[in-house]
C-alpha cells in the first residue's frame, strides 16, 4: 500500500510573507535565518530588516544620509524687521525705535532685548510683530495653563523654543507655539516621526515658560539624549542596542536642526534616541538666555 503525504499549499505570495526578504543588499542571513529572525525584525519605513545587524547597517546609512542633508528649513526673509513691523503696528514711534536701536548697538544685544529693557515694549507686542513677520496667528493666554501630554522629545521643543498648545492624536494634529521663529525643521520631524500634522503660532516667553512647565511625555514613551559626538558606527550600535532592549518592530528617522532623531516603536513601549551634531551654541538658545536676562532686570 502506497502512503501519499500532500503538503500544504502555499501561493508566492505566501512564501514571500513567510521568508521576508532583508533590505540590506549586504545581508548575510540565508533564508533559513531571515525566517527565524522575522520575529524580532524591523520595519524601517516600507523596508524590513531581518536582524538587528542588518539594521544597525542600515542605521549607519541612514544617519550619514540625514546629515549629509544638512538642516531642513524654509528659507525666510521677512519684508519688515521686527523694529519696523514694531512701528508699523503702531507700538513704536519713529524716535523710540530710533533710541532702541542706539541702545541695542551700544550693548550689544538684540532689539528685542533693549526693547524690553527699555520699557518700550512688551511681550505681547513683540509676538505680534513675529506674527507679522511670519504669517502665523498669536495665540496665548486662551490656550495657556492646563496640563498636556505629548510623545514629543522636551530636549527638541526647548532647543526650538516651543511648546504644544493643543494636542490630539484622533486628530493627527498638534499645535506649535512659537517664541522667535517658526522652525519647520521641527515641524518636518513631527510629521516624520510621529505623523502628526504640525500648525505653528506665536506667543510670548513668559507663555512659552509657564506652558512647558506644564507638558509631560507619555508614559510609554521615553527620551534618551547623547550630547557628546558619535560616529556613525556608535550611533548605529547605540540605536541597535535600545532597539532590541524594547523588542521595537519599527524604527523612524528625522533630523531637527541639530540633533537626530531615532525614534523605536515595540509592543509596549517607545523610546527616542537622540544625538546632538553640532556643539555650538544654537542661535535661539542665545536669544533665550537674553530674554530671560532682559525679563529679571525689569
Amino acid at each position: 500500500m502506497k502512503l501519499s503525504i500532500s503538503l500544504p499549499f502555499r501561493s508566492e505570495r505566501g512564501w514571500k510573507s513567510l521568508y521576508s526578504v532583508c533590505a540590506l543588499r549586504a545581508c548575510e542571513n540565508t533564508l533559513l535565518m531571515r525566517s527565524v529572525n522575522s520575529t524580532i525584525g524591523i520595519m524601517v519605513g516600507r523596508q524590513w530588516y531581518c536582524s538587528m545587524n542588518c539594521f544597525a547597517a542600515a542605521a549607519h546609512q541612514r544617519f550619514a544620509s540625514l546629515i549629509g542633508e544638512g538642516i531642513i528649513e524654509m528659507p525666510h526673509r521677512p519684508r519688515l524687521s521686527i523694529g519696523l513691523a514694531m512701528r508699523a503696528k503702531g507700538h513704536l514711534t519713529d524716535d523710540q525705535l530710533k533710541h532702541a536701536m542706539a541702545e541695542s548697538q551700544l550693548c550689544g544685544e538684540a532689539l528685542e532685548v533693549a526693547l524690553l529693557r527699555l520699557g518700550l515694549a512688551s511681550e505681547w507686542q513683540l509676538a505680534s510683530a513675529r506674527s507679522a513677520q511670519w504669517g502665523y496667528p498669536v495665540l496665548g493666554q486662551d490656550y495657556i495653563g492646563q496640563a498636556i501630554e505629548v510623545d514629543i522629545p522636551s530636549s527638541l521643543l526647548r532647543a526650538c523654543s516651543a511648546v504644544p498648545l493643543q494636542y490630539s492624536v484622533a486628530a493627527r494634529r498638534v499645535v506649535l507655539g512659537f517664541v522667535y521663529r517658526v522652525e519647520h525643521s521641527l515641524l518636518s520631524s513631527l510629521e516624520q516621526v510621529t505623523g502628526l500634522r504640525a500648525e505653528p503660532c506665536f506667543l510670548t516667553f513668559t507663555e512659552f515658560s509657564e506652558q512647558i512647565e506644564r507638558t509631560t511625555a507619555a508614559p510609554d514613551c521615553e527620551e534618551v539624549v547623547f550630547e557628546d559626538s558619535h560616529t556613525y558606527t556608535q550611533m548605529a550600535k547605540t540605536v541597535a542596542g535600545f532597539a532590541l532592549e524594547v523588542g521595537a518592530r519599527e524604527a523612524r528617522f528625522a533630523r531637527c536642526r541639530d540633533h537626530l532623531w531615532t525614534r523605536l516603536l515595540g509592543r509596549r513601549r517607545r523610546i527616542d534616541v537622540l544625538f546632538r551634531i553640532a556643539r555650538s551654541v544654537s542661535e535661539t538658545t542665545t536669544e533665550l538666555r537674553d530674554l530671560r536676562l532682559a525679563s529679571n532686570a525689569r
